[in-house]
């Protein structure tokens, strides 16, 4: 397969994505900046992609960039992406594709978060499995330390909260799916 081959199936692709997520052009539009004639002339191959308007649908699908012009695959298993720090949190992610069920090792220091815990609620679920140090979790009412070895699983519309419980830093495994980056903080009733 040649590259004009490559581009022109970058249409198809992209309505297929549309369409599995059953969007509209205008939601594709209004989460990318891109026209509806563009992207309309995209899928429809009337329009050449380029790569600046693949990175925003990229981003926008959750997928890998290779994915939308169907890249030969590299050979090269090895996951190599760069540590993400968060609030103190170092987030290490295992797994290269994104959107869907995403791994991660996570390394809470000392004292994280350094403030009292908020409990979150949003959908899906999450999992989690210590490696080292000692893990709070504050699920619902239940307030529970976690050790090296221990896994938990749980519905994540219940409340919830996690920081490191010991004097060294702490390590999980974790699995998040796309619903976790839309979690939404429950306030305390007063």
């Amino acid at each position: 397969m040649d590259d004009s081959d490559i581009l022109d199936n970058v249409g198809p692709r992209l309505r297929a994505l549309r369409t599995a997520r059953s969007l509209t052009l205008t939601d594709v539009a209004t989460a990318t900046g891109i026209s509806l004639s563009t992207l309309s002339r995209l899928e429809s191959g009337g329009r050449r992609p380029t790569l600046e308007l693949l990175l925003p649908l990229a981003r926008a699908f959750q997928v890998a960039l290779d994915e939308l012009v169907d890249a030969p695959p590299t050979g090269d298993p090895r996951v190599r992406m760069r540590p993400v720090q968060r609030g103190g949190l170092t987030m290490l992610p295992l797994t290269r594709r994104p959107g869907g069920l995403q791994a991660y090792k996570l390394i809470m220091p000392v004292d994280y978060p350094g403030r009292d815990l908020e409990q979150q609620s949003h959908e899906g679920y999450e999992w989690a499995y210590v490696l080292s140090g000692q893990v709070r979790l504050w699920l619902g009412d239940d307030d529970v330390v976690l050790r090296p070895g221990e896994v938990v699983e749980f519905d994540t519309h219940l409340p919830h909260a996690m920081g490191n419980a010991g004097t060294e830093p702490a390590e999980i495994l974790a699995l998040f799916g796309p619903q976790g980056e839309r979690a939404h903080i429950r306030t305390r009733q007063t």
